[in-house]
């Protein structure tokens, strides 16, 4: 991923253009994202898959971090004008007021194919230059997780799990570090155990 500065890629995303104050009184339930004058949400809901890697992910970072707390469906306000909606954030003090202020220790974003290039590519830009320290990818479809560390303005790739490597720890800054297996992010009840 590089440092270019990319314009918003729309594929799957509705993009309208508006105020900041229009955009703060969009229903809610539009998860609406707002950057440079244009609020952006995707123009189909989450799936199951990604409501499912959504809590998987919080509950692996809140077990693993009890001292952080995980921020699911919060706002993160970052340079430039823009408002973000990540999946989940660990950040190290408590969001006040729903908004997320300063850089998260992490944010992971659980990809669909309406937001794939979103996140890929605008979002990535986005969190490396607001000096958020990892971003973590999960694809439900590929059943691969992908975790990045911020290194001198750059993500460069820190691990990649999928079903032929499935396991492995990641460092997450001074905080510790946390074992994960992709296997158990996209096991369902239906699954039969491995």
């Amino acid at each position: 991923m590089s440092s270019v500065e990319f314009e918003p890629s729309t594929v799957g995303m509705h993009r309208e253009r508006m105020s900041y104050a229009e955009w703060q009184v969009l229903p809610e339930e539009l998860r609406a994202e707002w950057a440079n004058g244009w609020a952006v949400w995707p123009m189909s809901p989450p799936t199951y898959d990604h409501g499912r890697g959504q809590a998987k992910l919080a509950v692996l970072f809140d077990v693993a971090f009890p001292d952080l707390f995980v921020a699911t469906e919060s706002f993160l306000q970052l340079p430039g004008s823009r408002v973000r909606l990540p999946d989940v954030a660990l950040v190290d003090h408590e969001p006040e007021g729903g908004t997320i202020v300063d850089p998260p220790v992490l944010v992971a974003e659980v990809i669909s194919p309406s937001t794939q290039g979103h996140d890929y590519v605008t979002k990535s830009h986005e969190y490396a230059t607001a000096g958020i320290g990892q971003y973590w990818i999960l694809d439900p479809r590929q059943r691969r997780l992908e975790v990045f560390e911020l290194v001198d303005g750059e993500w460069v790739s820190l691990l990649m799990l999928d079903d032929d490597t499935p396991g492995g720890t990641v460092t997450v800054g001074e905080y510790g570090s946390v074992e994960v297996d992709v296997r158990a992010l996209m096991r369902r009840k239906t699954d039969v155990a491995e």
